[in-house]
């Protein structure tokens, strides 16, 4: 099942309702609350291959991003409602991400490109290190990761770059937000912050809700990457 497909099963007023509805078919594993004024869930679907894990994101304006990550977390597809454009991951990547090598080895790179008719064709290169570090968060043991990546255009040029600290979940076998810096080609910069605060399993108040808690009345940065885990 392709996520724009998804996309039209949840209704556009979602965050006007006390649960998102997701897709029929589809599971909601957990909720994620971040300090970034960010609500994200995390959910599979019957008809999509084994492994495949999809996160949908709200803002307190509503839906921002939905997306999907194979079972070594490879990035699948995505679809951003800001800018109004899709990506799709390209065929045999030169350097496919790897959950498995990361948490075997300490350290995984990655190269690979995304399709997309809206903005073309993007090149993303980077890693992600394990730092040897355990944080707990609302009750889960999370493995703290440093991270870069570069995004290029289909002429070699760089569209923006990043580093930063983020977490992976072992046993979800998913990556969370952390902090990062973005730099633009004109040297402008932009902070985020989308660190986990809370996490809601089924059955708990807040599961699947709409509403963003942390961080709503901060200034935030408009920036959103092309592409993320």
């Amino acid at each position: 099942m392709r996520i724009l497909y998804a996309l039209l099963l949840i209704p556009s007023a979602a965050f006007a309702q006390d649960q998102v509805s997701l897709p029929d078919g589809c599971t909601g594993l957990v909720t994620v609350q971040m300090k970034s004024c960010t609500v994200s869930h995390h959910f599979t679907c019957e008809a999509d291959p084994d492994g495949l894990r999809r996160r949908v994101d709200l803002d307190d304006g509503g839906l921002t991003y939905t997306g999907a990550v194979d079972a070594e977390t490879q990035w699948i597809e995505s679809f951003h409602f800001r800018s109004d454009h899709s990506e799709r991951l390209e065929e045999s990547p030169t350097d496919p991400a790897s959950f498995t090598l990361l948490t075997e080895t300490g350290a995984d790179t990655y190269d690979f490109r995304t399709l997309s008719d809206e903005v073309g064709t993007t090149r993303y290169v980077g890693a992600d290190t394990l730092t040897g570090e355990t944080v707990v968060i609302d009750g889960q043991d999370l493995l703290r990761t440093t991270y870069r990546i570069r995004a290029v255009n289909e002429a070699g040029e760089e569209l923006w770059s990043s580093e930063g600290r983020e977490f992976i979940h072992p046993e979800w076998r998913v990556f969370l937000a952390g902090e990062g810096t973005y730099r633009m080609p004109d040297g402008e910069t932009f902070e985020v912050d989308d660190t986990p605060v809370d996490f809601i399993f089924p059955g708990e108040r807040g599961f699947l809700s709409p509403n963003p808690v942390y961080g709503c009345n901060a200034v935030l940065s408009s920036f959103s990457p092309d592409s993320g885990q």
